[in-house]
């Protein structure tokens, strides 16, 4: 009981006079909102809810999967959403978003939390976040297949090539998933972080030239992520939307 008591007292202790606690209830509050929106969006109403409008494919289902022995109560966004989900699970960023937010562990910098000791990520659940280099293999596949979508959302079967108010958003979409895709610590650290030497020869010379480009992208990692999340959300929302009737897309085909 003493010892419960003694951790009560210590949580929270800290000689910051800022307002720490905005950062990690805000970012936990936007994290939360868009994963309940998302599986609410894809998961759920995958089927009953439209995700396809014209030359438009919500992102959330590009590139769109259903094979016929699959039930028609699955969505086919299940065969999509586990690469990004496990990409942005196991993100740098996002970890210590959560952590801070959901676990509390810290709540923030110099602030004191109820664990005594620290173990990291040696053991289960969190050893599975060394898988973040694998999912950012597959993250890697995903940026031509958004693009190519986007590049589809400019074309309208029987009428050609023409612009929309969607072909804008999932443009704008396929670019920031991109570079936060690009700005990752781990494909950073996978282009040049093993060399010991950059100008020994025309291959490290080259390495070093994408190191200083995917450097400057990384610097700005955290506005990615959260710039991509939002994009991504809102993407899908419209298509939705459209598909739905709920809105009429401003665009330059006739017959939409």
């Amino acid at each position: 009981m003493a010892q419960a008591t003694d951790i009560q007292r210590r949580y929270g202790k800290t000689q910051r006079v800022d307002r720490w606690w905005i950062e990690p209830a805000l970012f936990g509050g936007g994290l939360l909102a868009f994963v309940i929106y998302s599986t609410v969006s894809a998961l759920i109403l995958g089927n009953s809810w439209h995700f396809e409008a014209g030359p438009y494919l919500s992102p959330f289902f590009e590139p769109l999967i259903k094979p016929g022995w699959v039930p028609e109560w699955i969505s086919p966004a299940v065969f999509i959403l586990w690469a990004p989900l496990g990409f942005r699970t196991t993100c740098y960023y996002y970890r210590r978003t959560y952590y801070r937010s959901f676990f509390m562990s810290p709540p923030g910098c110099a602030v004191t939390e109820p664990a005594k000791s620290y173990s990291g990520e040696s053991k289960f659940p969190f050893i599975l976040q060394n898988a973040h280099r694998l999912f950012l293999y597959v993250a890697l596949v995903f940026i031509p297949i958004l693009w190519y979508g986007a590049l589809k959302a400019f074309w309208l079967d029987g009428e050609g090539l023409g612009v929309g108010v969607g072909s804008l958003i999932l443009t704008a979409n396929a670019f920031l998933l991109m570079m936060y895709t690009l700005s990752c610590h781990s494909l950073r650290h996978l282009i040049g972080g093993g060399l010991d030497c950059f100008s020994c020869s025309n291959y490290t010379r080259t390495r070093r030239k994408a190191w200083d480009i995917l450097s400057l992208a990384n610097e700005h990692h955290k506005g990615w992520a959260w710039a991509s999340l939002i994009s991504v959300g809102l993407a899908d929302l419209y298509v939705h939307l459209v598909a739905n009737g709920v809105l009429t897309d401003l665009n330059t085909w006739s017959n939409f």
